[in-house]
Formats: C-alpha cells, sequence, structure tokens
C-alpha cells in the first residue's frame, strides 16, 4: 500500500467518525487544506451533498475513481452497486430519486458506456430528476485520439451532447472541481425543475493532485427557498376569469404532486372538475366527486370530456407534452388559462394566459384565500357543469367495467382463450394496492392501459414515464429496493418488448437482493405501435416477429429468481401475485395477453395526437382554437 492510499484511508476513517467532512475539519481531526487526488475530493464533494449511492460500470476510463470509492466504501462511508449494464444504472438512479427522493450517481466509463447511461438520463431530463452521471473522458493535453471517445476532431465532444441533454462540465483541470460541483447542486437540486449533471472526468485529470485542497471550500447543496407570487394584479385578473366561467377544469402536471389538499379546495371554491397528467395519479383521490380520470390522448371519456368543454382551464405545473394535452387540441373552448409554473417557458405555454410564477402549493392557497376574501365560498350543490361530468366519469367507470367483466378472449397466437391487458393490470393493480405496494409502469401499451386503470387515493406508490416513454425503465427501476434506504415491495408492470431491451434486472436484482416483481405481459409484438399502425393505415409493418421466447425457463435459469407463470385466468394469475408477493427475494411472472381487434381488449383512445397522418389535421385544428 503506498503513502497515498494510507493517507487517503486517514481521511475516509476521520470523515465517518465526524459524520461530514465539515465536522472532521471543525473539530481539528482532519486539516482544512490536504493534497488530495482530483477524483478524492469529487468523491468527498459529493458526500457533502448527500450523495452516498452510486451505481454503474467501471472501465478503462474510470479506474482511479472506483479506487477511492473502494476506499471509501470500506470506511462506510458510501455504497457502490456494479451493474451490468449503463442503461440500467441511468433507470434505477432515475427511480432511486423519484420513488424514494435518494439522490444517487451513476458512474461509467468513456465512450460507449458513458452514450448507454446517457441515453438513460432522458428519463430523469424529462421528469424532472436530479441525478449525478460521472462519465471518464477524453484527456486534455489531446496527444491524439483516446480509445472509445467520440472520433471527431473537436474539443470537449461529449460535453456538447451533454449540454444538449441537461447540464454538465468537463473537469479540465483539478481546481475546476469546485465551479463544477456548485453547478450540479443547482441542477440535480434545483426546486423548479432538476435534472441530470453531466460530471465528464480526463482520464490524466482524475488522479491529478491539488496540492492545497480547501475541503470546506467544496459546496454543500444550497438551501432553495420556495418562490411566491406577489403580482397582485395576476390573481386579480385570475379572479375575473373564474368569475365569469361557467365551465372550469384544473389539469394536473408533475409540479403538482404536493398540492392535493389546495386543488380540492380551489375546486370547491371554483365549481371545477380536475383532470390528473397520466403521472399524477393519487395527487386527488380518484374517488373524489370532483376528480375525473386521466386526460390527453389515450385520456378517457371523463377526463377528456372535461378538458374539452372547458371555458377557463387552470394549468398547474405541467409542461403540456403533446400527449397531455391532445398536441395542443384538447381545450376546445377554453377561452382563457391561468398557469402555475414555475418557468417562465412553460407558464407561457398558451395564448391568452395569466402566469401565476413560483411553488405552486405557496401560490395556489394565496389565490384560495384571495378568492374567499372576493366573495367565493365552497359550492354545495351539484352543478349542471359538475353533474355532466359525473354522469361521464360513470360513463368511463361502466366502460372500464365491461373489459374487467371479459377478462379473457381467444388470441390466434396463443392458440387459446388468454386474459386480456386491461383485465390483468387491472387484477395485478389491486393486488398490489391491497399490499401497499408500488407499481412502476413500463412505456407501450401497458403503460397506456395502466394510467387509464389505475383509481389511486394517494400519491406516491404508482409511477408511470410518460415524459420519455423509455422501454425497460420498470424493470429495471426494480433494482430500487436493493438500494433504497427503506424500500417498499414494487411490482415493475412490462411488455415484452420492454423487458427485452434491459434484462440485466434479472442478474443485478439476485446479485444486490431486490425484493419485488417483474409481470411480463407478453402479447408477443409492440402493441402500442401496432395499434397507431392499424389506426392510421389499417395495417401493422414489422412491428412483431416469430421468435418464441420462454420467459419463465430463461427466469429459471438464473438462480435466486422465482420464475413463475401467470397462466392463462384470473386464478392462476392471482395464485402467481400471491407466490411473488411471499417470495423473498426477484419473481418473474410471465403472462400471456390478448392482442387483436375486440374492443373488449383494450381501452381505447379519446383523444388526438399530432403523429403520422394525422399531423395535418390536428395542426389545423390547434390553430383553428389558437391557443
Amino acid at each position: 500500500m503506498n503513502a497515498e492510499t494510507k493517507e487517503m484511508e486517514v481521511r475516509a476513517r476521520l470523515i465517518a467518525k465526524n459524520g461530514s467532512v465539515r465536522a472532521a475539519v471543525e473539530t481539528g481531526d482532519l486539516a482544512q487544506f490536504q493534497a488530495v487526488s482530483m477524483v478524492e475530493a469529487l468523491v468527498i464533494g459529493l458526500l457533502n451533498q448527500g450523495v452516498r449511492k452510486f451505481l454503474g460500470v467501471f472501465g478503462h476510463g474510470s479506474t482511479a475513481l472506483g479506487e477511492v470509492l473502494s476506499i471509501y466504501e470500506a470506511a462506510g462511508l458510501l455504497r457502490m452497486w456494479n451493474l451490468r449494464n449503463e442503461t440500467e444504472a441511468a433507470h434505477c438512479a432515475t427511480m432511486l430519486k423519484w420513488h424514494y427522493k435518494e439522490t444517487a450517481a451513476v458512474v461509467t466509463s468513456i465512450g460507449p458506456g458513458a452514450l448507454h447511461a446517457f441515453a438513460g438520463s432522458l428519463a430523469s431530463a424529462s421528469n424532472g430528476i436530479g441525478v449525478y452521471h460521472i462519465y471518464g473522458d477524453e484527456t486534455t493535453h489531446d496527444e491524439g485520439p483516446n480509445m472509445q471517445q467520440i472520433p471527431i476532431s473537436r474539443q470537449g465532444g461529449f460535453l456538447s451532447l451533454a449540454t444538449a441533454m441537461g447540464s454538465g462540465y468537463q473537469l479540465h483541470t483539478p481546481e475546476s472541481l469546485f465551479t463544477a460541483l456548485r453547478l450540479g447542486a443547482a441542477t440535480v437540486f434545483n426546486p423548479e425543475f432538476p435534472g441530470p449533471f453531466f460530471l465528464l472526468l480526463p482520464m490524466n485529470t482524475q488522479a491529478a493532485i491539488l496540492e492545497d485542497c480547501n475541503l470546506l471550500e467544496l459546496p454543500e447543496v444550497p438551501r432553495f427557498v420556495p418562490t411566491a407570487c406577489v403580482d397582485q394584479q395576476a390573481y386579480a385578473r385570475a379572479t375575473d376569469l373564474a368569475r365569469s366561467a361557467k365551465a372550469v377544469t384544473i389539469k394536473l402536471g408533475g409540479g403538482a404532486a404536493s398540492c392535493g389538499a389546495e386543488i380540492v379546495e380551489l375546486a370547491e371554491l371554483l365549481d371545477a372538475v380536475i383532470v390528473p397528467g397520466a403521472k399524477m395519479s393519487g395527487v386527488v383521490p380518484y374517488s373524489a366527486r370532483r376528480c375525473m380520470a386521466v386526460g390527453g390522448s389515450k385520456g378517457s371519456i371523463c377526463g377528456n370530456f372535461a378538458m374539452n368543454e372547458a371555458d377557463l382551464a387552470i394549468v398547474i405545473g405541467a409542461r403540456a407534452v403533446c400527449q397531455w394535452d391532445c398536441s395542443g387540441t384538447a381545450w376546445k373552448k377554453a377561452k382563457a388559462v391561468v398557469n402555475f409554473n414555475t418557468r417562465v417557458v412553460d407558464a407561457g405555454h398558451y395564448n391568452r394566459t395569466v402566469a401565476v410564477l413560483g411553488d405552486a402549493k405557496q401560490n395556489l392557497r394565496y389565490w384560495i384565500e384571495y378568492l374567499k376574501a372576493e366573495g367565493f365560498t365552497p359550492k354545495t350543490e351539484v352543478s349542471t357543469w359538475l353533474k355532466a361530468n359525473m354522469a361521464k366519469k360513470a360513463e368511463w367507470q361502466e366502460f372500464k367495467r365491461r373489459r374487467f367483466a371479459h377478462p379473457r378472449l381467444f388470441d390466434p397466437v396463443w392458440g387459446r382463450q388468454v386474459l386480456t391487458q386491461p383485465a390483468a393490470i387491472e387484477l395485478a393493480y389491486r393486488f398490489a394496492r391491497k399490499k401497499a405496494a408500488a407499481c412502476y409502469f413500463d412505456a407501450g401499451d401497458v403503460q397506456a392501459n395502466g394510467f387509464q386503470v389505475v383509481e389511486d387515493e394517494a400519491y406516491g406508490l404508482t409511477f408511470s414515464d410518460t415524459g420519455a416513454s423509455y422501454m425497460g425503465l420498470a424493470a429495471s427501476g426494480l433494482l430500487c429496493t436493493a438500494l433504497a434506504d427503506r424500500p417498499v415491495y414494487t411490482f415493475a408492470f412490462s411488455g415484452d418488448g420492454s423487458f427485452t431491451m434491459t434484462p440485466q434486472i434479472l442478474f443485478d436484482g439476485v446479485e444486490h437482493g431486490a425484493r419485488g416483481c417483474l409481470i411480463i405481459f407478453d402479447n408477443r409484438s409492440m402493441a402500442a405501435i401496432a395499434g397507431l399502425q392499424k389506426a392510421q393505415y389499417q395495417n401493422t409493418y414489422r412491428t412483431n416477429d416469430s421468435v418464441q421466447i420462454d420467459y419463465v425457463a430463461l427466469a429459471k435459469a438464473v438462480k435466486g429468481v422465482n420464475a413463475l407463470s401467470g397462466g392463462y385466468d384470473s386464478d392462476s394469475f392471482a395464485k402467481a401475485l400471491e407466490q411473488a408477493y411471499a417470495y423473498d427475494g426477484l419473481s418473474l411472472i410471465c403472462l400471456p395477453v390478448y392482442l387483436g381487434d375486440d374492443e373488449l381488449g383494450g381501452l381505447g383512445v379519446f383523444g388526438n395526437w399530432n403523429v403520422g397522418p394525422w399531423c395535418e389535421e390536428v395542426q389545423k385544428e390547434h390553430h383553428r382554437i389558437g391557443l
């Protein structure tokens, strides 16, 4: 063991003994100025920000970092999980922050590994989730092309990619670390719209020594105070609009997650109905009389009715992604919009908008008190507007009930009757709710049916990536049950296509002790895209193949995985769910599901979408509305 390693071990032990870097310095155990390598200073700096969980794949571009992590892990300060795929690491870190609010760092080498993780970072960027990404990078002396770097003659090639996705910093000199970590904290812990931050480590600067590194210069997480709107004119204008409106709809985005009580109270004051976005189930209890089901391009009968018929739209914390508002065509009768948002670009998304900038919870509370002062009172009677929406919700419930009451259909691929996806998802979802388990939904048909099925009474147990709709996110996210401080049992709902994108959970879940269940809804097709092709062109093309895969046998090949067949009926599937939940480890259930034209086999589409041959008509409608 060399002298540098011994000194590193001493620093790690002293930081662990005192509980933090600052405490170790202030007690006098650790000198404020130290000779440390850049990567050790990076690790100390991340610990300073509460980042104690690292996951990924090492390579020749990250060996120096790996050595530091090994010593600090031995001191009990952090944990590194070695995985088999960098995209899996990015997905797991995203779900760890989304579900458990724990910030992790994804570690990769240079080149292909970094590109895998970079692709996975799209989910955190799209959903506003703060994650650190640490990649090896080409050397700064530019002595010639480094193996696996992006092969172009341009300085900072990977940095240009990183800044296109979010924010990043190339640690070109060791002393640049302090600025990099300050910018990283401002991105990863941003209260408005966080995202991934990319720390790029050139191979020649990683082990370079900062001779007099000031440990107290390493930035901590700044305290971000939520901002409030104090513009009285904004509230006055919003109140005038509400007073003259006859049909008010409140639509929720990701920024409304903590605003359930305020939204319910506001809806009562304004005689409004509430439509959640696809990933916002449970912010307002589904059973609440003013809560409709999801709205948007997939949407629901009641959710889309509430949007289509509203003369005033109140938008809370949304980016208005294409499917969220049917590519700008859902607000067909809205004369104005009141938009609560933290970002100017999102607050001003629509014309005829009163923008209320800042923290939605605070600003909603302020507007509620303003409305009360202006004479608004809770509506006890059932108005014409509420009655019409309640009738549509009853229609939607009956629409779903009919499908759940006919759970099996004949499928020619399977040569027998099998469960439909809506019925199977509903059964698994109800089972999960009885067990207080979490549900992660993967992309595609499973996701679309999923957010139409769920009827959450509280927020925080259903997670659906409708931002990036990234295939494999749910399966990889199961690994969170091995990483989280206080994990809950989790069911990952995944199509066969999504699972085969990132099947590494079978190996890494066993290796690291995941406890959850992956349900593969197998229709041997990309059902969401096949359905889109058929709706647009009355034809399907290259959205399935003839390969027959026995996923149960595949899972059984991995010692430690509880591999189960879901069978072909509700009783068999329910039995498999019970067996999975009782197993102390990772389970996999493979369930054949129906794919075909029978209307009872799906939950339908109730909105427009600006894709393919529909674009001209949808764009024309968007411009007609002019919102």
